[in-house]
């Protein structure tokens, strides 16, 4: 399938499917795995695949647009899934070429699926997850505080920091064993239902060819700051899902005070995803300050559409199935992912409108 076909066919299938089960996904885990079954089925769990491997290959500015429409479709659905997109990006960039041949054809199609932990090498301080060389491979020992997709992945990419500082990422299972111990799924306030857990590590040996690569002491760190801004695709993708309640809301009780507001937000947003779009390619760590004040601004209009949805629904916004219920329970979690020091000072700055004046 042809590149463009692919993101037709993804945007279709998370705005003719995804988007009807958001209720039913945000509250069902069979929901949810069966909307995954269908994604897979569909082999679009692997947009960012080389050509060589299957492709598509999908360019950056069209995965982005893809990252935004799933976020707008269903948050949860949006965060499990991207887990393994992510998983897809980073195993294509390892020098394994082994572990590539191995992984990234089954991708796509469910065959193979690989979430994400490695949030902790973020963590100032002892590294609470460690990988040993040892002869024949690596000993992981520690504890990965967050993991989504229990039940769904059957293995996700781990990072553990060597004792000089580097990062090993590896490929390693899912679900309980011989030194591995997977927690049960947390109760969360959002999102939930991508089953997300703890996983301990004690001794548990791995090979180097579960080895997706070694990265230099700090890369996560400067890693986060060139990315800074990718992040708020998903904000601005929960504030488009917040604006179309507001629209439909609008439609059954007009006024003009609802018409001001959908006209307001709806630029904001427009505003916003334009600035955020024109820095997905950028990569120099000079505009690191502009790229932060994006991803602020896209948390807040994501917020304030968030609570316009709740605030035009009026009381039936307090009903666990409503729309604007779970996008504003979504918009928590799109504040808090990926969150920087930075980013949640800007966060909070912005609150008190003083990262404006800057």
């Amino acid at each position: 399938m042809e590149t463009r076909d692919t993101e037709i066919a993804a945007i279709r299938f998370l705005r003719e499917v995804v988007a009807l089960r958001a209720e039913a996904i945000d509250q069902s885990i069979d929901a949810m795995r069966a909307t995954l079954v269908e994604m897979c089925q569909l082999d679009l769990m692997a947009l960012k695949r080389p050509a060589a491997h299957g492709g598509p290959d999908m360019p950056e500015t069209e995965f982005r647009r893809f990252q935004v429409e799933s976020a707008r479709a269903s948050g949860a659905f949006a965060f499990l899934q991207t887990q393994h997109q992510s998983a897809v990006a980073l195993i294509s960039r390892s020098d394994n070429e082994a572990l590539k041949a191995e992984y990234l054809p089954k991708m796509g199609n469910g065959e193979r699926l690989v979430g994400i932990g490695f949030s902790q090498l973020r963590r100032p301080g002892e590294p609470i997850m460690r990988a040993t060389e040892v002869e024949g491979g690596y000993l992981l020992d520690g504890h990965v505080p967050w993991c989504t997709g229990f039940g769904f992945y059957g293995e996700f990419l781990v990072g553990a920091q060597l004792p000089d500082g580097r990062a090993l990422f590896a490929v390693v299972p899912l679900v309980s064993g011989p030194g591995v111990h997977v927690s049960e799924p947390m109760k969360l306030a959002a999102m939930e239902t991508a089953q997300t857990v703890t996983i301990d590590f004690k001794g548990f040996r791995i090979g180097p060819e579960k080895v997706v690569f070694i990265r230099e002491r700090g890369w996560i760190q400067n890693n986060d700051r060139i990315n800074i801004a990718l992040q708020g695709q998903f904000a601005i993708g929960c504030a488009l899902a917040g604006l179309d309640v507001v629209a439909q809301n609008r439609e059954r009780r007009p006024s003009a005070f609802m018409d001001a507001t959908y006209e307001a937000l709806r630029q904001q947003v427009e505003d916003a995803q334009r600035d955020l779009e024109a820095y997905v390619s950028v990569t120099s760590e000079e505009s690191t300050p502009a790229r932060l004040a994006i991803r602020v601004r896209a948390i807040d209009v994501m917020q304030r559409c968030a609570w316009a949805a709740v605030t035009s629904s009026s009381g039936a916004a307090n009903y666990l199935s409503h729309p604007a219920q779970r996008i504003l329970r979504e918009s928590l979690v799109f504040t808090v992912s990926a969150q920087t020091s930075a980013v949640m000072e800007g966060t909070l700055r912005q609150l008190t409108c003083e990262f404006a004046k800057d």
